[in-house]
């Protein structure tokens, strides 16, 4: 999903995270991904520049123990208000790291980050439908039963052309979804059905081999149609605007302020879920001013930055390494009419581009990797790392050839300089120095200016659908733990496809992947899709992200995932012991 920068998720195979110990399996098989660089996140943690005491001390203007063991309760504090809280729209990881604490789909990730039984007790796949069945406990929120037509319904709403849903794509694995959302199709043609209330059945458009992944994202969490009618057209944009089907439900939301989550007593499988309340009473995205929420006890769990690194390891606080899954870059408007759609001139940034020198001389940002790639390196190829069978291009900086490159790219636009270019940028402390760094880098080098355009995360995320921009800095989290989850998004019909670039080549290669149930062509077709984005310059790499973070000793359970909600505080507990 769409990433904003700060510090996030790692594949179901993964990592479970107590408070105080290392990220696990998956931080063992990536025992290269050492404390380094740069940075942002597609579920996780965003951003809003709140500032003041009122911003930290939320809604109700009292501090809050981070850790109440009577309560069951634990105290957070929570970069960005969600966005977007209908799970049939909603793009972005902080939206859907809410959402997964409140709503649940057919199957979810448990602790050990693996899929498991969710709202459907068992299911069946084969090569051309897939049937699932509901459990008898499954209820909403309000005590009714949880249906196989409310996954119908919400389905169809995804794909229908009048929800312009930005993730209606990930519903094209169901037979007519594409069809349906180019408005070719009605929604009833939309290949699943309820054969009785416990039971759906999913027809799919062609072979699939992940279909089961596909089932535990956001997008596929069911809606009560009656309930949504009955909102008006404001389904998700208030506490009381939702049905929950999740462990937890909301219990205040105050807009711009705080966001209180209570255990759901009628969800199926209450009786594990060991913590009452997770409380967000604290917004802001000052990395210092949540290290001192925590340090005084108010947060039990905050990660950290390069600037209040070296503050947390002088209070010896132990800290927690995490490659979060997501990789972030600069991506061009490709539209008629705007400057970037000239290859020349990409091409010209791109070989002044250096994602060593921001990583390590700019951001400094623990846990960054320099970024040389749109699949990033934990990703499985058909044998090995899909990067170990298909390495990332490795260009150098040429100054002298990104001239070359910039005067073809006069000469194609037709102008005798290049017009400044509008950087649209989040308003957070690494795109800060990544816009001014990239401001200062193509001014020195190409002589090229750049208006930098700073947006909180909600206003970027819409000016990047709007296509108000010539580059923006946009980062991408795994949605479920398939390469194609990035193969993807520079789809011609992908609508996170921000920049509208448009390729039949990457296209043809993408539904090699979508449509193959053999790794080793699917492996071929993501290598085709990597060079092909290299050598088209269709964006600018950064860097893949990783945080350090620190929890409070009491707070055991907190599971880190690149696929999935993260961080997931579903199986957290407090152990009292610690004290």
């Amino acid at each position: 999903m769409a990433t904003e920068d700060l510090a996030r998720s790692t594949p179901p195979s993964a990592s479970t995270a107590d408070a105080g110990n290392a990220t696990g399996a998956a931080a063992g098989r990536r025992q290269l991904l050492v404390l380094g660089g740069g940075a942002v996140l597609a579920f996780s943690l965003l951003v809003i520049a709140l500032s003041g005491l009122a911003s930290l001390t939320g809604a109700s203007g009292a501090s809050k123990p981070g850790i109440d063991a009577t309560a069951k309760a634990i105290t957070l504090a929570l970069r960005e208000e969600p966005p977007q809280l209908n799970s049939i729209k909603a793009t972005d990881q902080v939206s859907g790291m809410i959402l997964g604490h409140v709503m649940e789909g057919l199957l979810r990730y448990g602790a050990d980050n693996r899929l498991h039984p969710g709202i459907a007790e068992r299911w069946e796949v084969s090569e051309t439908s897939a049937t699932f069945w509901l459990r008898e406990n499954a209820r909403w929120s309000d005590g009714t039963p949880i249906t196989a037509q409310d996954f119908v319904f919400s389905w169809q709403q995804a794909v229908s052309p009048e929800t312009a849903s930005e993730y209606a794509f990930i519903l094209y694995a169901v037979k007519n979804g594409e069809a349906i959302s180019r408005g070719d199709v009605p929604v009833s043609e939309l290949g699943v059905r309820a054969a009785n209330d416990r039971t759906l059945i999913v027809e799919f458009e062609k072979p699939i081999a992940y279909f089961e992944k596909l089932v535990a994202f956001v997008t596929y969490r069911p809606v009560k149609e009656a309930f949504f009618r009955q909102t008006n057209g404001r389904y998700g944009a208030d506490a009381d605007m939702l049905l929950y089907s999740g462990p937890f439900v909301i219990d205040r939301w105050v807009h711009g302020a705080h966001v209180r989550l209570k255990k759901n007593p009628y969800y199926w499988n209450a009786n594990e879920i060991r913590l009452d309340v997770i409380d967000f009473p604290y917004l802001t995205s000052d990395v210092n001013a949540t290290l001192n929420l925590f340090k005084d006890g108010s947060i039990a769990y905050t990660t950290l930055q390069a600037e209040n690194l070296q503050d947390a390891l002088e209070q010896r606080f132990e800290l927690n390494r995490f490659m979060d899954g997501s990789v972030f870059y600069i991506e061009f408007n490709h539209r008629e009419g705007t400057p970037t759609r000239s290859y020349h001139l990409r091409r010209a940034l791109q070989l002044v581009n250096d994602p060593d020198e921001l990583v390590y001389k700019v951001l400094k940002a623990p846990g960054y990797l320099p970024g040389e790639s749109l699949f990033p390196v934990w990703l499985q190829g058909a044998e090995r790392l899909l990067r170990q069978e298909y390495p990332a291009p490795t260009p150098t900086v040429d100054v002298a050839e990104a001239r070359r490159q910039l005067e073809l790219a006069k000469a194609e636009l037709g102008v005798d300089e290049i017009p400044p270019l509008v950087l649209l940028s989040g308003d957070n402390p690494i795109s800060n120095k990544q816009s001014e760094y990239y401001q200062d880098l193509f001014r020195r080098t190409l002589g090229i200016e750049v208006r930098i355009d700073k947006q909180i995360f909600k206003q970027r995320l819409a000016k990047m659908t709007a296509g108000e921009f010539d580059m923006v800095l946009a980062g991408w989290g795994p949605d479920f733990d398939d390469p194609l989850t990035f193969g993807d998004l520079f789809a011609s019909w992908n609508l996170n496809n921000r920049g509208r670039y448009d390729n039949p080549d990457l296209d043809k290669w993408v539904r090699v992947a979508q449509g193959s149930l053999d790794q080793v062509i699917r492996a071929e077709a993501f290598g085709n899709i990597q060079r092909i984005l290299y050598e088209d310059a269709v964006l600018l790499y950064n860097y893949e992200r990783g945080l350090v973070y620190v929890t409070d000793p009491r707070l055991k359970g907190i599971v880190r995932r690149a696929a999935g909600h993260d961080p997931d505080f579903t199986y957290a507990y407090i152990d009292a012991a610690e004290d």
